[in-house]
């Protein structure tokens, strides 16, 4: 028997949506313009399809809303919306789209798409079937956004949010307010750069704060509880982006848990393939996977002699914690030295090429060579090698090459 299907002609009433808008309206009454992220000025917010990915807390909704809050007089011209809300149980976003189309808002706002089933196809038949509708989406799940299921490469701008630099920190905290200094501006005038800052704050007590607990500006509302909300961040990425994008079973979930754990008490960890995944009891390949994983989650951080290459998967040579503050939530004792290494390569890593060099600890854009270490640190291993410079902790103001390590903090 042949059955017939008889479409409803739907239309979206205004008080359907009052839940969505009192949810913009209470987000966006907190949001303050004072401090702005990094990112803000460097995003093309005029283009038609913007993505914004960035680890849970590092500020991706804030930079959102004060968008929103900076160009829109009357904020109900536009609308923010996350796709985790349980309105979208019960409605399409699609069926948003439309009636916000139909109503003349022109651009809407997407929090955390990668809850929304079929995301980014969703994605792009809005682009398509939607010519004068723009869109800016965001992604605290960075596994999903590199697993999308259909390519919007062609279609979006897209971006990387990192966590607040040692720079943002300090302004954050309303300590002093310090402009971008590109590398190679700091590597010549460091020295009145560092003065003129330590004479008008205390900076080693506030370097020491940054490393513990800085990096994510949640920090401010978790207080003591910070360490914890971190960790269950951490088991967030693990246990659900992990499995939603890797067909991976909860043996192998347990076995990431594992890793995290003798990487995190060893950083920089300088593997030994083999004996690792012995302790894991696994192979190459899964293990491999593992890692590469957690690195685009921005959980872990590895560090190569040439390019990573997500498409071709081959040994680090160094796995670091991302930055100093999973450290600090996962170690119960902290080297002092690995932490030095970790925050050197995360600030680093944003504006400029890293790498491992022959000799020395870092190469930073095929040209500078690095050492990393404490206030006595000498040039023995790179004495003889041109551009070679020292990052020594525990200094305020250094000289000709000695380069305070906490001034690579202001580099984005």
């Amino acid at each position: 028997m042949q059955r017939h299907f008889i479409k409803k002609n739907y239309r979206m009433e205004n008080i359907e949506l009052q839940p969505l808008f009192d949810n913009y309206h209470r987000r966006i009454a907190k949001i303050s313009l004072k401090f702005k992220r990094y990112l803000y000025s460097q995003i093309n917010w005029e283009a038609r399809m913007i993505g914004i990915k960035g680890a849970r807390g590092v500020g991706k909704t804030t930079m959102l809303l004060q968008h929103v809050l900076e160009n829109y007089p009357d904020i109900d011209r536009t609308l923010y919306v996350s796709l985790d809300d349980l309105w979208f149980t019960t409605h399409s976003l699609l069926d948003l789209v439309d009636w916000a189309n139909q109503h003349g808002i022109s651009r809407l706002y997407l929090d955390e798409v990668h809850r929304y089933r079929l995301w980014s196809e969703t994605l792009k038949n809005i682009y398509d079937n939607y010519p004068d509708m723009s869109i800016v989406y965001t992604s605290s799940s960075l596994l999903a956004m590199d697993n999308a299921k259909v390519d919007l490469s062609r279609r979006q701008t897209p971006y990387t949010l990192q966590g607040l630099s040692f720079r943002e920190f300090l302004d954050f905290e309303n300590v002093i307010s310090i402009p971008t200094i590109p590398i190679e501006t700091l590597l010549q005038g460091h020295v009145g750069i560092a003065m003129e800052i330590v004479k008008k704050t205390k900076i080693t007590p506030l370097f020491e704060n940054y490393l513990k607990y800085g990096y994510y500006p949640f920090f401010r509302e978790a207080g003591e509880d910070f360490s914890s909300h971190l960790r269950e961040i951490i088991s967030v990425v693990i246990e659900n982006d992990l499995p939603s994008v890797e067909n991976i079973s909860f043996d192998t979930v347990q076995k990431v848990k594992k890793l995290l754990m003798i990487v995190s008490e060893s950083v920089p960890f300088e593997p030994n393939m083999s004996e690792l995944w012995k302790q894991l009891s696994t192979n190459n390949e899964l293990g491999l996977r593992m890692l590469y994983a957690l690195d685009k989650a921005q959980i872990l951080s590895l560090l190569t002699a040439k390019t990573k290459r997500y498409k071709y998967l081959f040994k680090p040579d160094k796995i670091f914690l991302n930055n100093p503050n999973l450290m600090y939530a996962l170690c119960p004792v902290v080297n002092t030295g690995n932490m030095r290494e970790t925050f050197f390569h995360n600030q680093m890593s944003v504006m400029n090429n890293v790498a491992l060099p022959s000799k020395g600890d870092f190469l930073i854009n095929d040209r500078f060579l690095f050492e990393v270490g404490g206030k006595n640190k000498s040039f023995d291993q790179i004495k003889d090698v041109e551009d070679s410079f020292l990052a020594v902790d525990e200094t305020e103001v250094g000289f000709a090459n000695r380069i305070p390590l906490w001034l690579f903090g202001l580099t984005y």
